[in-house]
């Protein structure tokens, strides 16, 4: 490759980013998945579009993992914990048991009514299970549900691509019908475990470093945490073979959780590379589909595999795995719906092609169409059927985004707080909130107007405030500040949902 080359990929490359950004603005406003229009761009630059050829599933497979690492760092980031902390059981309940009965439903499906044989029909059973973590993060951003509906949601999206991508891999390998199901149960249990325990491990000790050395730029806070990420994941596969996708989820939690310095900077740093890795995915997966290859045939297999997965496995999946937990039906009915497929059983699809399965291509052609068909359905529905259901949350515009940087050499942190339209913080008087004594609101900025209040000062809707906190009183302080804003001046101390405690 000359240079000329180069220049070419990069202005290719370019060309098509610029694109792709602007249809994310077109995707909010037609109501549609965006991964649609990023599949579509893919295809129309392919083979059968303007006819760049890519057919590297090895590639395919290795940059979809890399991909899905930064997704599932962005989504556990931006994961508030105490939505996640109480339905995480749930969450892996529907990873593990949930998958396992889709999986079922799915493979008795294509083995009995549609004559497959075994191997293929577990394999469909096995790609189409999970649930996508790209599509659910940025749906759900959107949707404002109730917050142990979007926790569990989250949960099982970010642990349910181990136990599949195990199961994949060793049908792909023969390895399932080496070692028998009970081999498999273990090593799932043994991956998820010790993985999200390396996780956490990583997480924490990143943590404690990060608080310790203050960096020389807010610039290098995102660029080591998408290091950790990436090292809780290779670390977690290369030195002890368990799950890197649950290692690096945990991670991301624990990191997410820690209100680190610039953590609002952090999360746009992430977040704008998490759309980088979406639209490099999906149009690198449009480029390895073959749409002349698609047949009449594999529509139809798509549509009744869609269908067995979709309404059956998926809504059996929820009811075993919920009913337990006493989770009412409006909430499973939800759940069941909101399970989106995206990225992750493309990327699955991958596997047999690249391990040269008998039937792989007709596999990929199935589960891409599979993937478009659903999407399109399932993705523009979700917020009219959470509205008809009830599970909207009203309090989710009174969330206040608190950012922090550290102010070494006072022992202090400042404080970046803007008040959103619907929160309680609007008329509230700064006397009123009632912060940790020692702590500061030390400037407003009102409009285009900045000014030092006074404990009669009343906030209001889109004030921006800088609050100057002692280190030791920061946590506190953010509480009483996300209290405020959820209930009101009332709202008890230490009350991270506005609960009084009295």
């Amino acid at each position: 490759m000359d240079v000329h080359d180069l220049d070419r990929i990069l202005l290719a490359g370019a060309a098509v980013l610029l694109v792709a950004i602007v249809a994310v603005r077109l995707s909010g406003r037609l109501g549609l998945p965006s991964l649609l229009i990023y599949l579509g761009m893919g295809l129309l630059l392919g083979e059968s579009g303007l006819g760049i050829q890519f057919e590297d599933a090895e590639l395919a497979h290795a940059l979809g993992f890399a991909a899905l690492v930064i997704i599932l760092t962005e989504g556990g980031l931006t994961t508030r914990w105490n939505e996640v902390r109480p339905v995480m059981p749930l969450g892996v309940v529907l990873a593990t048991v949930g998958v396992a009965i889709s999986v079922g439903v799915v493979a008795c499906v294509a083995h009995f009514i549609l004559g497959l044989d075994w191997q293929i029909s577990v394999l469909l059973g096995a790609v189409t299970s999970p649930t996508d973590a790209a599509a659910v993060f940025s749906v759900l951003r959107k949707v404002p549900i109730r917050p142990r509906l979007r926790g569990a949601l989250e949960a099982e999206s970010g642990l349910n691509d181990a136990p599949t991508v195990l199961l994949v891999t060793l049908v792909s390998t023969g390895g399932l019908g080496d070692h028998g199901l009970p081999y498999f149960a273990g090593l799932v249990v043994y991956e998820l475990v010790f993985g999200a325990l390396f996780g956490l491990l990583i997480g924490w000790a990143a943590v404690a470093l990060l608080r310790r050395v203050a960096l020389g730029s807010a610039g290098l806070y995102p660029l080591a945490i998408v290091s950790t990420a990436f090292l809780s994941y290779a670390g977690g596969t290369v030195l002890l073979h368990v799950s890197g996708f649950a290692a690096v989820y945990v991670t991301s939690l624990v990191l997410g959780r820690a209100e680190l310095p610039h953590r609002m900077a952090t999360r746009s740093f992430v977040d704008g590379i998490a759309w980088l890795a979406q639209i490099g995915l999906f149009v690198m997966l449009g480029l390895l589909a073959s749409p002349s290859m698609f047949r009449l045939n594999d529509v139809l297999l798509a549509l009744v595999i869609g269908i067995a997965v979709t309404v059956v496995g998926r809504f059996a999946a929820v009811a075993i795995s919920a009913t337990p937990f006493r989770i009412p039906w409006n909430e499973q009915t939800f759940l069941a719906w909101a399970g989106l497929r995206g990225a992750v059983p493309i990327v699955l699809a991958t596997i047999p092609l690249a391990e040269q399965v008998p039937q792989a291509d007709r596999i990929f052609n199935v589960v891409f169409v599979l993937v478009l068909l659903f999407t399109l359905l399932q993705g523009p529905s979700l917020p009219w059927l959470a509205k008809r259901l009830g599970v909207l949350d009203d309090n989710a515009a009174q969330e206040v985004d608190i950012d922090v940087a550290p102010l070494e050499s006072l022992g202090a942190d400042m404080l970046q707080v803007r008040v959103p339209s619907e929160s309680k913080l609007a008329g509230v008087e700064i006397g009123e909130l009632r912060l940790p004594q020692g702590v500061s609101i030390s400037l407003v900025i009102r409009g285009t107007r900045a000014f030092v209040p006074d404990r009669r000062t009343v906030l209001r809707a889109g004030d921006a405030l800088l609050v100057v906190a002692p280190s030791s009183l920061r946590e506190q302080t953010v509480r009483r500040l996300r209290a405020v804003s959820r209930a009101g001046r009332l709202a008890g101390w230490f009350g991270e949902r506005g609960r009084e405690n009295l």
